[in-house]
C-alpha cells in the first residue's frame, strides 16, 4: 500500500489518521488528560503522500461512485464470519512501518474501548469503539486506499470549500455537473443526513453493518467520525435536521478516543476477553455478514 503513483500512497492507513492530529492538534482539549507524548513528533506540513491520497479521492469519490459501492457492498453476499473471525481477517492489515505501535489491528481498536470504558460511558458506546474502523476490512476486498479512509463528505451536491485540499475537486466530474454542483444538487434545505449519501468508506460500511445492531447514537458515531468537514468545519448545516445537530454531539464526544488513545501499551487481551466476548453476545448475532 506504498506506491505514490497509483492507488494507495499511503505508507499505511495510519497515515491518514496522523495528519488530523496536524490538522486538529488541539490535544489538551482533545485528549481529556490523557498522555500524549508519546506519540511521534508531526510534521507541521502535510506529507506529499497525504497530499495524493486526497487529490485521488476527491477526483473519484463521486455520486455515481457511491451508489456503485452500495450497491456492490450492501448485498453483504463477501463474507460471513463471527466477530472474532472478522478481527483476525482485520488484523492483516497491521503495518510495520507505523512508528507509533506494533499492535495489530484489535489492540489499536481494544484501546479504544477501553478509553471510553474506563471514563464509565455506555456499553453499547464500548462496543462502538471497537467496531469503528472494522469497515477498514475493504482494504482485504480489493479497495483502493481512498475508497477506504480519508475524510469524509456528502456527494450530490457541492464540495465545501471546507474539505481539505478542496481545490482538488476541480478534476472530479460532479463539480462540473450542474445536477451536482450546487449548493443543495440533489437534496432539500435540512433534508436529514439519513437523506445523503456520503463518500465511500470504512465509515460508510460499517454503520450499514451495525445499522440493525446499535442504537441511533453508536450509528452516528460510525458513520460520521470521519466527516471532519461537518463536526470540525461546520460546512455543511444547510443539509441537516435539528435531531442531526442533537446527535452530532455524541460524535463530538467518540471522536477524542478515537484520534488519542492510541499507546506503545497492548491490552492485555486474556484478562479482557471474557467482558467483550459477553458485551459482544448481547448486542450482536454469532456472525456478521461483509
Amino acid at each position: 500500500m506504498s506506491d505514490i503513483t497509483g492507488n494507495n500512497p499511503l505508507t499505511s492507513l495510519d497515515e491518514w489518521e496522523n495528519d488530523l492530529l496536524v490538522r486538529y492538534p488541539d490535544s489538551d482539549a482533545i485528549a481529556a488528560g490523557r498522555d500524549t507524548e508519546a506519540y511521534r513528533d508531526y510534521e507541521s506540513t502535510t506529507k506529499d503522500s497525504v497530499r495524493e491520497f486526497y487529490r485521488l479521492q476527491h477526483i473519484n469519490q463521486t455520486y455515481d461512485f457511491v451508489l456503485q459501492k452500495k450497491a456492490e457492498y450492501l448485498k453483504f453476499d463477501r463474507a460471513e464470519m463471527t466477530v472474532w473471525e472478522a478481527f483476525d481477517f482485520l488484523n492483516q492489515l497491521i503495518d510495520d512501518s507505523d512508528p507509533d505501535t506494533d499492535l495489530d489491528q484489535l489492540q489499536h481498536l481494544l484501546q479504544t474501548s477501553e478509553a471510553i470504558r474506563n471514563d464509565n460511558r455506555p456499553d453499547w458506546m464500548v462496543l462502538t469503539g471497537l467496531f469503528h474502523d472494522l469497515g477498514k476490512v475493504l482494504c482485504l476486498f480489493g479497495e483502493p486506499q481512498w475508497a477506504v479512509v480519508g475524510d469524509s463528505y456528502p456527494v450530490g451536491c457541492a464540495f465545501s470549500d471546507k474539505i481539505v485540499f478542496s481545490e482538488y475537486f476541480k478534476d472530479n466530474k460532479d463539480h462540473h455537473d450542474p445536477r451536482y454542483n450546487t449548493k443543495y444538487g440533489i437534496y432539500e434545505p435540512n433534508c436529514g443526513l439519513e437523506n445523503v449519501h456520503m463518500t465511500w468508506g470504512h465509515d460508510e460500511y460499517i454503520y450499514h453493518i451495525m445499522k440493525p445492531y446499535l442504537p441511533e447514537q453508536a450509528l452516528y458515531m460510525l458513520r460520521y467520525h470521519s466527516f471532519y468537514p461537518q463536526h470540525r468545519e461546520k460546512a455543511y448545516s444547510h443539509l441537516m435536521t435539528a435531531h442531526d445537530h442533537q446527535l452530532f454531539k455524541a460524535v463530538d464526544l467518540f471522536n477524542p478516543y478515537d484520534l488519542y488513545s492510541k499507546s506503545p501499551v497492548a491490552p492485555n487481551w486474556k484478562e479482557l476477553r471474557p467482558y467483550y466476548e459477553d458485551l459482544v453476545a448481547k448486542y450482536l448475532p454469532a456472525t456478521l455478514k461483509f
